[in-house]
């Protein structure tokens, strides 16, 4: 099992985020966030702290660069039963993350929309958050990737079930819907930009 200690969500779709986030705290959870998010769960009464207040940078480049830090990678790609990573985690002040909540930037509704422009699109292809994506499937024996809101009921479900632990199963569940997501999502940015390149 594996307990859900410290979160972080950066969600462009916030459907369901503030009922889900309460439920994770009163599950012992505490959340980290970014910009809109940080906004949102505020608003909703939900306490978090800011991720550049927790790595000491802020958010820059028109909010290109926000998570791309190594105290939010380490968190969540730290391998938690390795003595070595759990050393140097300790060393660097990394704490583990133990759930990724994000979704993407809504690249196909850009490009759908008439006369979307090629500098349009490129702003909507998200960069942090594919790659928190992936580091967090990738170390799925440790951590639960969420992308869907569809999924927040039952993760809440499976929450109380378990005193606020998630089964290796369910995460490797989520951790093969996040990469098919990923694929996807780089399949529509490959199809626009061939597309855009042969001047169609």
């Amino acid at each position: 099992m594996i307990p859900i200690r410290r979160v972080l969500a950066s969600v462009t779709d916030k459907s369901g985020l503030a009922a889900f986030a309460r439920g994770l705290q009163q599950h012992g959870a505490s959340l980290l966030s970014t910009g809109g998010t940080a906004r949102l769960l505020r608003e909703n009464g939900v306490e978090i702290t800011e991720v550049s207040d927790y790595t000491g940078f802020p958010e820059m480049l028109d909010g290109r660069v926000k998570t791309l830090h190594p105290k939010i990678h380490g968190g969540i790609l730290g391998v938690r039963d390795n003595p070595e990573h759990v050393a140097t985690m300790k060393a660097h002040h990394i704490d583990p993350i133990d759930m990724v909540v994000v979704n993407l930037y809504a690249f196909r509704e850009t490009i759908a929309k008439p006369g979307c422009t090629l500098e349009e699109a490129i702003e909507n292809i998200d960069i942090g958050g594919p790659t928190l994506i992936r580091a967090a499937a990738k170390n799925s024996r440790h951590v639960a990737v969420v992308t869907d809101p569809a999924d927040y009921d039952w993760i809440l479900r499976e929450l109380a079930a378990n005193r606020g632990a998630m089964s290796r199963a369910s995460c490797l569940k989520l951790a093969a819907k996040a990469f098919c997501l990923t694929h996807a999502y780089d399949g529509a940015i490959c199809d626009y930009l061939k597309k855009v390149a042969a001047g169609q």
